[in-house]
């Protein structure tokens, strides 16, 4: 399969380097036709991956993963146009942290939106699905790596045929889909997101970012 990845930063490389080693194809987009850092990974990546612009990539890849930093995410989800994103499914990973006044980051966009809805608003023709933003980009692609991966993941979004083909996604990374929790439309991605406030504040007072959450239900 095909696949996008708009954004060039470790979380984005991490992603693509997964999928390449599934055997998918992988193209990476950034704000420039030419960056030293995306040429580095591909360089690195193997004859599956490839990079250019938010448009090539888009245009590329049967399904899109944003990767960007959210504050950006908007912008360069224009920049890939709505063409290019029309009828595919785009799994958004990326949360509205403000660095604006240092760390930790606030959250600009809570309470009444998300960063996941407003990009559906945008994009009605393409298939958002919200997920992978409530870890770290190790364990995004390794949930063996905490607790033998017995911990959960949450998706959010829209078309149920959307999420059933991001769960194949994410089965493929090591994720049990029974540990997938299908939290229901995209405003639910107010919840994921607004949990990102407590994680950093988890990874500095555990030291690291080997770590997830677990949902104990009662009997």
């Amino acid at each position: 399969m095909k696949f996008a990845i708009l954004g060039t930063g470790i979380v984005g490389q991490t992603i693509g380097s997964k999928l390449i080693s599934l055997g998918h194809q992988v193209k990476m987009g950034g704000r420039e036709a030419v960056n030293t850092t995306a040429q580095e990974w591909v360089a690195g990546a193997g004859v599956l991956a490839s990079y250019g612009t938010f448009q090539d990539a888009a245009c590329f890849g049967e399904i899109v993963i944003n990767a960007t930093a959210g504050g950006v995410s908007l912008q360069a989800l224009q920049a890939a146009s709505t063409q290019a994103l029309a009828g595919k499914v785009l799994i958004d990973i990326a949360n509205p942290l403000d660095f604006s006044q240092g760390m930790p980051p606030t959250l600009s966009v809570v309470n009444t939106d998300s960063l996941g809805e407003q990009i559906q608003r945008a994009y009605p023709q393409t298939k958002v699905v919200k997920t992978l933003n409530t870890l770290s980009s190790k364990v995004m692609v390794n949930p063996g790596a905490v607790g033998g991966g017995e911990h959960n993941l949450f998706i959010s979004g829209n078309d149920a045929a959307a999420k059933a083909q991001v769960l194949d996604v994410l089965a493929q990374f090591g994720w049990d889909k029974a540990r997938v929790i299908d939290l229901g439309d995209i405003g639910t991605a107010r919840g994921t997101e607004q949990l990102l406030p407590i994680w950093i504040r988890l990874w500095g007072a555990l030291g690291t970012d080997l770590f997830n959450f677990r949902i104990v239900r009662g009997a």
